[in-house]
């Protein structure tokens, strides 16, 4: 049975799973509903924590990637990208739900890691709370219009064992922390939340998988 954490956002996630030592490849490092601008954003806070980072996204403003560091970023889709290197972990921030092939990304994934390497993902937990409630009060739930699949701990562990992963660990996470403007039963909801991650985290917003290849 694996392992299951709870963190309270990516900032304590990447506090927990990434150690100084790491080199870091960055897929979608671009997007996740924040700017380079802000201290929140993952990928200066992996550049805080890692040895090194590199990074790929099918859109970036490369003016602000110094030209020392230019050979780091490739402008690619994840499921078709490649580096002459190997990396100790890389991190997929709210990317595999808006794929169009994951397994490609996965195998393309694993074939960039080093010997001992991870795989680090999160993305909506399919029976988060306020999916759930979405759903009693409307047809469908809310959903983000550029995502493509729902995952929960079952079918995302069916996916990577078919692409030659096993899970490490799952964990859960509290809060995005982007800044978005929420509604009122949002924050009605971030409160249950809360309360209901003292007893179970399996109703909270993000859903986190640490790979491995398997041996």
């Amino acid at each position: 049975m694996q392992n299951v954490f709870t963190v309270h956002n990516k900032i304590a996630l990447l506090d927990k799973v990434i150690k100084k030592s790491d080199v870091v490849l960055d897929i979608g490092f671009w997007g996740q509903g924040i700017t380079y601008t802000s201290p929140a954003w993952p990928h200066k806070q992996l550049k805080d924590r890692a040895a090194d980072v590199y990074g790929i996204d099918i859109i970036f403003d490369e003016s602000i990637i110094p030209e020392s560091d230019r050979h780091k970023y490739q402008k690619a889709a994840a499921e078709n990208f490649h580096f002459d290197k190997k990396f100790d972990v890389i991190f997929a921030g709210d990317l595999i739900e808006h794929l169009v092939n994951p397994g490609l990304f996965l195998d393309n994934a694993k074939a960039h890691l080093a010997p001992g390497g991870k795989l680090i993902m999160t993305t909506p937990n399919t029976f988060n709370l306020f999916v759930m409630a979405g759903k009693l009060t409307r047809p469908e739930p809310p959903t983000n219009a550029d995502h493509t699949f729902y995952f929960n701990r079952r079918t995302i562990s069916t996916l990577l064992d078919k692409c030659g992963f096993e899970v490490d660990s799952f964990g859960f996470m509290f809060t995005l922390e982007y800044g978005f403007k929420e509604s009122i039963k949002k924050k009605f909801l971030n409160a249950v939340y809360q309360f209901l991650s003292w007893f179970t985290p399996k109703y909270l917003e993000t859903l986190i998988i640490v790979a491995v290849p398997k041996k």
